[in-house]
């Protein structure tokens, strides 16, 4: 059996940007994080076997306040820490940022990893 969990729609103001302006004032990111877990079939209702959504969550609000110049780079490190997760066997992080400064009206970039 495959088990995926997700913690969807993680919000953040960060100052992540190639350009310095962009570093300077933040922008509106969000984030969704999908992680395949070893075969689930406890029926003791252990957290233990599943993944805790808090390690998940600190994991991203921890990388999201480091200030990078690419969200490829920060969606790199958040799937690098959730690959060091007891029972997570695979992943797939999504990050998206609001309104990059195109010459046109763009909702947002994203970039997606899995492992």
């Amino acid at each position: 059996m495959k088990t995926i969990v997700s913690i969807e729609g993680l919000k953040f103001r960060a100052h992540h940007g190639f350009y310095d302006e962009e570093r300077k004032v933040g922008n509106d990111f969000s984030c969704d994080v999908f992680v395949e877990l070893k075969s689930y079939d406890s029926i003791d209702d252990n957290i233990y076997d599943t993944v805790n959504y808090e390690d998940i969550y600190e994991i991203v609000k921890d990388e999201m306040n480091k200030t990078k110049k690419l969200i490829e780079t920060v969606a790199y490190c958040i799937m690098t820490r959730i690959k060091e997760l007891d029972n997570v066997t695979g992943a797939r992080v999504k990050l998206s940022k609001y309104n990059p400064p195109l010459k046109g009206d763009v909702e947002k970039a994203v970039v997606e990893l899995a492992f």
